[in-house]
Order: C-alpha cells, then sequence, then structure tokens
C-alpha cells in the first residue's frame, strides 16, 4: 500500500507540475498588462514600473516561472531576511551565506486585485462553494443514474427503456452551459413564483439585516443542471453494465437457488457491475470540481469556477495558478481513492 502510494504520488506531482508550466505559459500569451490593470488609467509609467517589480513581472518568464515553483514548494530556497519570514512563515534548516534552505506551507502569492490579498485564503473562501456544487450534483447523478440504468435494464426492450436510454442521449448531448441557461431561465424567472427558486444565487448570501446567511435552495438549480450530464451517462453505463452481468451464469445460479429477486438484482447483480460504474462517477466527480465553471458563473454561483473566470477576465495570473493546482490535486486525490475502493470492492484487484 505504501509503494502505491508513493508511486502515484510521484506522478500527481509530475501532473501538477505539468499543468502549471502550460497554463503559465498559456496564459502569458494572453494580451494584457496585469501591472496596467493593477495601477489603473491613471498611473504613471513609474508607478507601473514600480509594480511590475514588485509582482515580479519585469523578470524574464522562465525566472517568474522558477520563483512560482520555489514559492509553492513545500521546501524551497529564500534570501534570509525579516521580509521573508513574515512573507512565508518558514523554519529554517539551515543558512547558506543570505541564503536559507526552509520549510514552509505552499505559498500561492497575493492576487493582483482583491487589495492584494492572500490568494490560498481567497480560494479556501470559494472551494466550499465548488466542493458543496460537485458533491450535491454527483449524489443527484449517481443516485437516479444507478436507479434509471437498473429499471432500463429489468425492463430491456420496453417503452420504459427506450424513454431512459433517449432522455441519456439528450442529456449527453445538450452542453452544460446551454442548459444552464435554459434551467435558470425557465425554472428560475419565468416559474419562480411556482418553484420558489432564484435564478442565480450563492450558497451563502449576505442579508442587510440578518447578515450572513445559508440558502440551501439555491443549489437545486445549479446541481440540478451540473449533475445531468454524468447522470446521463451513468444510466448508460449501468443498464450496459447489468444487462452484462444478468447474463451470466452465476446470476441463473442464484435464480435456481430460489433467492429473493431483490437479492439476486442488489447483492449479486449490481454488486458485480459497480467497477465501471464506480470508475465513470469518479472521473465525472473530478470533472465536476473542475468543469463547473460555466454553471457557476450562469448560476453566479461563487465557487472556484466563478472567481477563476473573473482572474481571467482580470489576468490574475496568481489566482488563476491556484486554482488550477487546487484542482489538479483534487483529481489525483479522487483518482487515488477510487483505486483503494477497487481493490476493497473486487479482490481480484492488487495495488502495486
Amino acid at each position: 500500500m505504501l509503494q502505491f502510494l508513493l508511486k502515484r504520488l510521484s506522478y500527481g506531482i509530475s501532473v501538477i507540475f505539468g499543468v502549471i508550466v502550460i497554463v503559465f505559459f498559456v496564459f502569458h500569451a494572453l494580451p494584457g498588462d496585469p501591472a496596467k490593470m493593477v495601477a489603473g488609467p491613471n498611473a504613471s509609467t513609474e508607478d507601473i514600473h514600480a509594480i511590475r517589480q514588485d509582482m515580479n513581472l519585469d523578470k524574464s518568464l522562465p525566472h517568474q516561472l522558477f520563483i512560482y515553483f520555489n514559492n509553492l514548494s513545500p521546501i524551497s530556497v529564500h534570501e534570509h531576511s525579516v521580509e521573508n519570514a513574515k512573507k512565508y512563515e518558514y523554519y529554517d534548516l539551515f543558512t547558506i551565506s543570505n541564503y536559507a534552505l526552509v520549510v514552509k506551507a505552499p505559498y500561492f502569492g497575493r492576487s493582483y486585485g482583491k487589495h492584494g490579498k492572500l490568494v490560498s485564503t481567497y480560494l479556501i473562501d470559494h472551494l466550499s462553494g465548488t466542493l458543496w456544487l460537485a458533491f450535491s450534483a454527483m449524489f443527484f447523478a449517481s443516485f437516479f443514474g444507478v436507479l434509471f440504468g437498473i429499471i432500463a435494464a429489468l425492463k430491456q426492450g420496453s417503452t420504459i427503456d427506450t424513454f431512459l436510454v433517449s432522455l441519456s442521449v439528450l442529456g449527453i448531448s445538450v452542453p452544460s452551459f446551454v442548459s444552464a441557461s435554459v434551467i435558470s431561465m425557465v425554472f428560475g424567472y419565468y416559474l419562480s413564483q411556482y418553484t420558489g427558486l432564484n435564478s442565480v444565487g450563492s450558497l451563502w448570501e449576505t442579508d442587510s439585516v440578518m447578515g450572513e446567511q445559508l440558502v440551501l435552495k439555491n443549489i437545486i438549480l445549479p446541481a440540478l443542471t451540473l449533475g445531468i450530464r454524468p447522470l446521463a451517462i451513468l444510466t448508460q453505463l449501468t443498464r450496459n453494465a447489468m444487462l452484462d452481468v444478468l447474463s451470466r451464469d452465476f446470476i441463473r445460479t442464484a435464480k435456481a437457488k430460489g433467492l429473493r429477486y431483490r437479492t439476486v438484482i442488489f447483492k449479486h447483480a449490481l454488486k458485480n457491475a459497480l467497477n465501471p460504474i464506480i470508475t465513470s462517477g469518479s472521473t465525472w466527480l473530478a470533472s465536476l470540481l473542475a468543469g463547473a465553471f460555466f454553471v457557476e458563473y450562469v448560476f453566479n454561483w461563487k465557487g472556484l469556477g466563478y472567481i477563476t473566470i473573473e482572474a481571467v477576465n482580470k489576468l490574475d495570473l496568481p489566482v488563476v495558478m491556484g486554482a488550477t493546482v487546487i484542482i489538479a490535486a483534487f483529481f489525483i486525490l479522487i483518482t487515488i481513492i477510487v483505486d483503494i475502493i477497487y481493490a476493497l470492492i473486487d479482490p481480484r484487484v492488487v495495488l502495486k
């Protein structure tokens, strides 16, 4: 198990490294100057130059990338100074001349906007919104996707089967940003007096009298929208897996032994059909964390996706890079957890 975890973590670090490099150079290919945006329209040339120096934008791209990796690494080299000690909150391992090898928490830098707020703090403030949305959407998709898939498999060739398969094809075909716009307009605007739902809104909203309040109803429409495509995929996947398992000899044997129909379906058939379902579900969960960007933006849901799109529009590189690292880390973590679940469910799977 330890060898497996170490190997996967090394792969994960390589993936994060590659993602950071690609996003970094793609971002710098975008038109615009972050220093000018931070300085404002009335700033002098000297002010802009000072801001570029403070943001390390006056250095070459490879040098900027090295600085970012050095800041992100938990073991890094920094110039030994009181200012850096406050900035990074590190612990010295040893010092050579004016430089020190230190241990510290990953430092994501400060936002170019938001009054120079720490990126780590800014991302954590909005991470819970994305997690709530992604897990809610995945719960909705998993529950109904598996349920519809089982029903379609048991009613193969019937009108119900045809209807569920057709519905799943439609769900796969419609892009999330299209369904988000339609669902927001129909159920959150035109039918709002009947549904009681809002076309836009976040999990936490500030009221002038009551202060910050939890508004759970705001998660219904974005979670429904985000869960449509994985629900459609899981419906078809569960149906196909169940049809394959139900044709196996051990299912016929279980029926011949006189086991209850429910036991045959859920204990024997569904259990043996779970592997591809878990694979797809885990992949979709990771995708929902990364792919909720446009859904969050349409519903004005203040999560990682929303603030990342805002950061791209404002050329706020530290926020974009920080969000990228967090999403990549979630992909890796979910993949490792799924592999462990495989080994627990299926004894034939060996972690190595």
